[in-house]
């Protein structure tokens, strides 16, 4: 059977696919622990729930406006104004089925064949296929793990070119839980402003911050880059909704507006019932976060703390979201039963055949020395997870 070409250039996502794995595996009987997966293992707020089940018992059953409901869009433009101090018309704002469809839809409105896309390393798995898919060029900035994964502005203005289209910039990151600071932020905007560049804000992870204070979307660090800023995020991470598939996007009304025609000839709208949930969400704001966070920062300690006592293993403490994304490269050219590690594929293999762990392999991040763990699982199936990894590495020769 012949398929698009297009397919070529793009590979089925390596975060879920390993996440089907380790569902497979404990279905099978197998005793997995799964750091692989990207959602948190808490429960959506009831209010949330209890929203959307009104909604449907209402009849709110039907097809809605392509971008979202009137309210909805009304209830995210204050949201902004509220939290952020930031300005947005209902004709500035899209809903789509999560951040992910967001994120694609922009890259489907912006770009034309040769248009160029920067994104730095180590970077969330679909933007460069999204990005190919389009019809652009995904071109990467390279970080290091002694700069925390950090770049400065002068690194960033080096790979600007003519057909230069947009900067993705994920903070906190997926993988790596980085949190870009203020320098960073504030190189962003001046590269971007001074070549009228787009920057695409993925902010999804934006409320699971273990700093000070809390983080801000970009045109906050610099208010001339909001007309050239695209800010995307959603409800799966802080709220508990991956499956709900609710994201947003505000911006320029005539991307919004590009968005809306591809959205409109692919998904239409958003699941009706889950707007309603989403309204729900806006209005309560993020009262059950702390809590969650408290939890997400006594697990993260506690990986950080043993990766940094296991022999060939070495990581940094992340800033944000819900990943640790510890360097193995200590463990290349070690051998166990089923051969020599040789990269983070093989390194995913050992540690899924020898302590029973699902992790997600560096490679596809752009990083091929780390694997990228989730820590939404309970602090139990994360100190089994330790002792399973720590004994399997003591057998490595």
């Amino acid at each position: 059977m012949k398929l698009a070409e297009r397919l070529s250039s793009v590979k089925p996502s390596p975060t879920l696919a390993i996440t089907a794995k380790a569902k497979a595996l404990k279905a099978a009987g197998v005793d997995v622990i799964g750091f692989g997966a990207g959602e948190p293992d808490f429960d959506t707020p009831d209010h949330i729930k209890n929203a959307a089940i009104e909604a449907l018992r209402a009849g709110k059953t039907k097809y809605t406006d392509t971008p979202g409901i009137p309210e909805l869009r009304d209830a995210l433009v204050e949201f902004y104004k509220k939290t952020e101090g930031l300005e947005y018309k209902r004709n500035q704002t899209i809903f789509s089925s999560g951040g992910k469809h967001s994120l694609y839809n922009i890259f489907m409105a912006i770009l034309s064949p040769g248009d160029e896309v920067i994104i730095p390393t180590p970077y969330w798995v679909s933007y460069p296929d999204m990005v190919q898919l389009a019809g652009g060029t995904p071109v990467f900035l390279n970080t290091s793990e002694k700069n925390g994964f950090l770049f400065g502005a002068a690194e960033l203005e080096k790979l600007v070119t003519p057909r230069t289209r947009a900067i993705v910039v994920n903070s906190p990151s997926n993988p790596s839980g980085a949190v870009y600071d203020e320098a960073t932020i504030k190189g962003i905007c001046d590269v971007a402003i001074k070549h009228g560049a787009l920057v695409i804000w993925d902010e999804i992870y934006k409320d699971i911050y273990y700093g000070e204070g809390r983080l801000r979307s970009l045109p906050y660090y610099n208010p001339e880059v909001k007309p050239l800023t695209l800010i995307v995020s959603g409800l799966s991470k802080s709220h508990s909704m991956t499956g709900w598939r609710i994201g947003w996007t505000l911006g320029d009304e005539r991307i919004i507006e590009g968005m809306n025609i591809i959205q409109g000839q692919s998904t239409s709208n958003p699941v009706s019932f889950a707007q309603y949930g989403a309204l729900a969400a806006l209005k309560e704001g993020v009262t059950h976060l702390p809590a969650w966070v408290a939890e997400f920062r006594k697990r993260r300690d506690a990986l950080v703390t043993a990766f940094n006592q296991i022999p060939g293993m070495s990581c940094l403490n992340p800033m944000g979201a819900f990943y640790v994304f510890p360097n193995i490269s200590g463990w290349f050219g070690k051998r166990w039963e089923g051969g020599v590690i040789c990269d983070s594929y093989d390194a995913a293999k050992f540690l899924l055949e020898s302590a029973n762990c699902a992790v997600v392999p560096g490679d596809p991040f752009g990083a091929p020395q780390n694997i990228r763990l989730s820590y939404a699982l309970s602090m139990e199936d994360i100190g089994k997870g330790i002792e399973r990894i720590r004994k399997a590495v003591s057998g490595l020769s």
